[in-house]
């Protein structure tokens, strides 16, 4: 796997509409936590009941709903990788800390999968599809995407750094 990244330049409304986006990411992967967490012993939890939980929540919750779908469907992707680790961390039985999934209270990346966002011809440029109001996103950096066909490109995640 090819990580690439870029440093983007957008407008003060589209940095809080992406602040937006990360904090409903934040709380849809504790909402899913606590689903797990609640759920009776004899109920089977995986990573489809995650996935059923998070469109009930698209369907409860406005805010979620202006969320992309994929974007919606990895919050709950990664709700469930903290929870397998820890089930494999128990199964292997691994010595000390076995790292039970805890709540975030300070998320910083909402991540796209393969639809919710469009890549510029140029590729200078990332237009972010989904009703939060992020749009068209210039990216900043030194790396030649040019030489990555579009299709290859599987996953785009927007992080919060202290650095931009």
């Amino acid at each position: 796997m090819l990580a690439i990244e870029y440093k983007i330049k957008a407008k003060p409304s589209q940095y809080r509409a992406i602040e937006e986006a990360i904090r409903t990411v934040q709380f849809l992967r504790n909402k899913c936590l606590r689903y797990w967490m609640d759920a009776p012993k004899e109920a089977k939890i995986n990573y489809a009941a995650l996935s059923r939980y998070s469109t009930e929540l698209r369907k409860e919750f406005n805010f979620v709903k202006d969320l992309n779908s994929m974007a919606v469907q990895a919050a709950a992707e990664r709700s469930w990788l903290a929870i397998s680790r820890f089930y494999g961390n128990c199964k292997a039985k691994k010595p000390g800390k076995k790292g039970f999934p805890r709540f975030q209270k300070d998320n910083r990346s909402v991540e796209y999968k393969t639809s919710g966002w469009v890549l510029h011809p140029t590729k200078r440029r990332i237009s972010i599809s989904d009703k939060k109001g992020i749009g068209e996103l210039k990216l900043l950096g030194k790396w030649d995407i040019h030489t990555y066909p579009i299709k290859s490109i599987k996953r785009v995640r927007l992080v919060r750094r202290a650095d931009g």
